[in-house]
């Protein structure tokens, strides 16, 4: 059974999980700063440059990516272009190169739905690999329906119990935390738009994400 929770109580927890996930880039461009203050060597403030550059760089990316992902997705009317789905994607795992994309999306305008959605279920799998690997993504509009299907394979592929347990609706409710609030929120959009998720067995060597979503 899903586990109801106030929405003020779940719009602090996604608000935890993205001061997280921003706080190593913010951070990171905090320290570039402090050492450029200080330093008058060429190369070290190169150096510096160097990483004020990235740390802006990720910050932009993971902003873009929590924009469509997580917030209202203003400027794009009622539809999103994929290929800014592609661009959010791809900006998050940039940083790694661990990451591998492979992309099969019709190139039609997609709902916000069904981009925030595929966003999300990306976002877990690709995390999943924590060693790197391969992260496909397909999606295709049918006559009142749209599906999509988010794959991960790698070396070592590892999903938090907990993040199953949300994508499923079995969560208890004491497990229902930052860490599990985005998938709590993929869980309860789609079945509330009256679609499902499906999800391969524990214990796979890789990990197949589906989820149909009604026009």
């Amino acid at each position: 059974m899903t586990h109801p929770i106030d929405s003020i109580e779940f719009a602090s927890l996604l608000c935890s999980r993205l001061c997280h996930d921003l706080l190593s880039p913010v951070g990171a461009l905090n320290n570039g700063l402090e050492l450029m203050a200080d330093e008058t060597d060429p190369d070290m403030r190169q150096r510096c440059l160097d990483l004020l550059a990235d740390s802006a760089r990720t910050s932009a990316n993971k902003l873009k990516f929590f924009r469509l992902a997580f917030g209202s997705a203003g400027g794009f009317g009622d539809a999103v272009p994929p290929h800014e789905a592609r661009v959010a994607i791809e900006g998050m795992f940039a940083g790694t190169g661990r990451v591998k994309i492979g992309w099969m999306v019709e190139e039609q305008m997609l709902g916000k739905l069904p981009v925030k959605v595929l966003l999300n279920l990306a976002l877990i799998v690709g995390d999943a690999l924590v060693r790197g690997g391969q992260l496909d993504i397909g999606a295709e509009k049918r006559p009142g329906v749209t599906e999509i299907v988010v794959r991960g394979e790698g070396p070592k592929v590892v999903l938090d119990p907990d993040l199953r347990a949300a994508l499923a609706g079995t969560l208890p409710a004491e497990g229902l935390a930052s860490r599990t609030a985005a998938a709590w929120m993929v869980r309860q959009l789609v079945t509330n738009a009256g679609g499902e998720i499906a999800l391969s067995p524990a214990g796979e060597p890789m990990l197949l994400f589906g989820a149909s979503i009604p026009e």
